[in-house]
């Protein structure tokens, strides 16, 4: 049996066959809406990010599981054929895990996912080994958080900067904060992590706004944090940077034509471990993020409409 390749960015978490209906707007509670269209994509947030990792130059392992079944194997396919190494990725008795998806006309979406085989990764899958070169670890919260916590500490282990994305949102244990060495939230995410203490600005804040909210993250041990704003972009409150003037950097929108939300998060958090592993800054990461996730939001679907780096390059230069 051949050894897995070496990867510079390993991914711990979820994997999930996307099962999205499109229609007109979102449906009220207790109301029924036409449909116009309905596909089975490939999704989960740490497969997606994996994808966005790789086809934006990354090395990247993923250690995941799915079921014996036709959406295992299309997830197993799929990230294969980006360039993930999947044969960390554990066949299991469950059920492959599944997001019900609705996306309106605006791009817009609502979620709900069920783990299914996701929900059987355990911290013995998370040997080792499988860090023992990496740069980056990338984790989310679609897998049981003593899982989250393994991979977490297997990263630091090696070094590897930890990179977490806080969400679906849930509780951090204190020692997967002080593993973590970059935080990812949106501002809601950022807000229910700070507590009732927190004020979040506005979106089109400005950056000397966000001053409060980066010292109560570096009170709370965690120094880096990446705040995603939607539409408006993002702010980087990185309190490890040399000057003060660089600790809080805005991240200006790239704008585009949204047809599909679904998964752009993921993006962005791909390309950030991308480019982290790449050596470059956490606002550099951020920047190039932005216009990754703004390029996936215009064509339908999570992996299949994530960009290489000519993509993202050829935006940037426009």
């Amino acid at each position: 049996m051949t050894s897995a390749p070496k990867a510079g960015i390993v991914v711990v978490g979820s994997l999930n066959a996307d099962l999205t209906i499109y229609c007109d707007r979102l449906p009220q509670p207790g109301e029924t809406v036409h449909g116009n269209g309905f596909a089975v994509n490939p999704g989960g947030k740490s497969a997606n990010q994996a994808v966005a990792a790789s086809k934006l130059g990354g090395q990247v392992s993923l250690i995941g599981a799915v079921g014996d079944d036709s959406n295992g194997t299309m997830l197993l396919d799929s990230t294969a054929s980006a360039g993930v190494d999947v044969s960390r990725v554990r066949r299991s008795d469950a059920a492959t895990g599944v997001a019900v998806i609705s996306v309106d006309a605006s791009g817009e979406n609502s979620i709900i996912i069920s783990a299914g085989a996701n929900g059987t990764l355990r911290p013995a899958d998370v040997a080792p080994d499988a860090f023992q070169d990496a740069d980056v670890v990338c984790l989310c919260l679609e897998v049981g958080i003593d899982t989250v916590i393994a991979a977490a500490q297997a990263g630091h282990d090696v070094g590897a900067t930890v990179l977490l994305n806080l969400s679906p949102y849930a509780e951090v244990p204190e020692i997967l904060a002080d593993l973590s060495d970059v935080l990812l939230v949106n501002a809601h995410e950022a807000s229910l992590f700070l507590g009732s203490e927190a004020d979040v600005p506005d979106a089109d804040a400005e950056s000397e706004a966000w001053e409060p909210v980066r010292s109560q993250f570096a009170d709370r041990g965690l120094q880096r944090v990446l705040v995603t704003l939607g539409a408006q972009g993002s702010v980087v409150l990185d309190s490890l940077a040399r000057g003060t003037e660089d600790q809080i950097t805005r991240i200006a929108p790239t704008r585009v034509s949204a047809v599909d939300t679904t998964g752009a998060g993921d993006a962005f958090t791909g390309a950030v471990a991308a480019r982290l592993a790449a050596g470059e800054s956490l606002a550099d990461a951020a920047a190039f993020a932005s216009v990754a996730a703004a390029l996936a939001a215009t064509k339908k679907g999570t992996q299949a409409a994530y960009p290489s780096n000519a993509d993202v390059e050829k935006l940037r230069a426009a």
